[in-house]
């Protein structure tokens, strides 16, 4: 995809939305699952631990989805 502008009627948005978008959509998901196995217990600071995971989201899907 790259980092170039995308016009929509008229107004330019910033790839990086997209990309946040995505990677908020593929924490939650993520964060369910923790939720739902024994992992979840062993979460010391839950909302430093949503931080933290969507940082690592965010930069895996900037990382793969721009040039090789």
């Amino acid at each position: 995809m790259g980092l170039r502008e995308w016009a929509l009627g008229g107004v330019l948005l910033s790839p990086m939305l997209i990309y946040v978008l995505i990677a908020l959509l593929l924490t939650g998901l993520l964060r369910l699952v923790v939720q739902a196995t024994p992992l979840g217990r062993w979460i010391w600071h839950e909302a430093l631990f949503d931080v933290a995971l969507f940082v690592c989201v965010l930069f895996l899907v900037v990382r793969l989805s721009g040039p090789l």
